[in-house]
């Protein structure tokens, strides 16, 4: 008795010494939540938890609440964990939730709270950027050689690094190969751009007069999507596929992606839509959430006989009209299941899109494989 209540005694002790994890378990964007909240409803101030929390209909006992707390503390956006009686953003905080904030500026302040602020993750960065990134097993031995002693949770930590990395635009594929860019080089692009949005994204001129429209059409891809408002499921579903999968694969072929937003007016399909549907070299249409203004413009694609490519994430079932087109499936189940394939993702929807610009009446158009007679005149009507 007196051996097993030492061991317990021992157990206890580790228990209590055990450390805590000094990383965050999320990555940086899903940690923005709480500061954006702060921004939207106390104006970016010192607010009450409990107030904060009633309006961001969320429980202030659950523990997606206080891992919510945990991770934003962890990235240095806010100040006050889960049972304090306040909450507020540090100034980085702040930065990063002003939608006014500089491109250059919020890219630079991301860069310092999503990778620099964590010691490991600033390891890894410093060991290979400039340089292809290496397979998961050379991160973890790098990690390691950082200070990281946490086997557990060794590949979960080096996950959210990837997706911060890609969410900054560092991780980019090169030449068929994953390479870390430095951040000065991703500043530099920002300060050379003529026109650059929050987002990072460059802003689409689709004026009539514009001399170089041609050009302009030779080299855009129009990503068809379920936008919804900002913040909403639809929003971060489409921002994930884009940044993540859909413009690091449209880069092999040197095309700049465009989405409906960044063109005109929320509402109705308006000209420019319609524009880039019947003009644009290449088409993306993501078809999760079988969302009806998506397969709108989609049939609007295939009319036109042009080279489309449909994606989709694996948890929605593709409608009878579409599901014979050869489509890409995306486990979107959790960040395990959709990190480790990302690459594979997106040399998929690469590989297509060549398909289809090869041969844009046969890949992806029900229309010219089930009808190819739909063009044609009909001799009845025409008599």
């Amino acid at each position: 008795m007196a051996k097993k209540s030492a061991a317990n005694d021992g157990d206890k002790k580790e228990k209590r010494t055990r450390k805590v994890r000094d990383f965050p378990e999320v990555p940086f964007k899903q940690s923005l939540v709480l500061g954006n909240a702060i921004y939207k409803y106390a104006a970016g101030e010192k607010v009450r938890r409990l107030t904060l929390l009633e309006k961001m209909e969320r429980s202030p006992t659950s523990g997606s609440t206080q891992r919510l707390f945990t991770n934003s503390g962890k990235y240095g956006i806010t100040i006050g964990s889960y049972s304090a009686d306040h909450v507020e953003l540090t100034p980085d905080g702040k930065i990063v939730c002003e939608p006014a904030t500089p491109p250059r500026k919020l890219l630079e302040t991301k860069f310092r709270l999503a990778v620099s602020s964590i010691p490991y993750f600033l390891h890894v960065y410093n060991e290979y950027k400039g340089k292809r990134w290496p397979i998961q097993s050379v991160v973890a031995d790098c990690m390691r050689d950082g200070g990281f002693d946490y086997d557990d949770f060794l590949d979960q930590c080096i996950d959210v690094l990837i997706v911060n990395l890609k969410d900054l635009g560092l991780l980019r594929t090169i030449a068929g190969a994953e390479t870390l860019i430095p951040i000065e080089q991703g500043l530099e692009e920002l300060a050379s751009s003529p026109s650059t949005n929050t987002t990072g994204l460059q802003t689409q001129n689709t004026g009539a007069g514009d001399e170089n429209a041609e050009q302009n059409w030779n080299t855009t891809c129009f990503y068809i999507t379920a936008i919804g408002s900002e913040g909403s499921d639809a929003r971060k579903h489409s921002d994930l596929f884009l940044n993540s999968l859909v413009q690091p694969a449209m880069d092999e072929l040197g095309l700049d992606v465009v989405r409906a937003d960044h063109i005109g007016s929320p509402g109705m399909i308006t000209t420019n839509v319609l524009e880039h549907i019947k003009k644009s070299r290449l088409v993306i249409a993501d078809l999760s959430m079988l969302n009806p203004n998506v397969f709108y413009e989609i049939a609007l694609r295939h009319t036109c006989k042009l080279p489309i490519v449909q994606i989709i994430q694996k948890s929605d079932r593709l409608p009878f009209d579409v599901n014979q087109v050869n489509t890409i499936q995306i486990d979107t189940t959790d960040i395990y299941t959709l990190v480790p394939k990302i690459d594979t993702y997106r040399a998929e929807i690469a590989a297509l899109a060549r398909q289809a610009l090869a041969d844009p009446e046969n890949i992806g158009n029900p229309i010219s494989v089930f009808y190819p007679d739909f063009w044609k005149p009909d001799p009845v009507i025409a008599a």
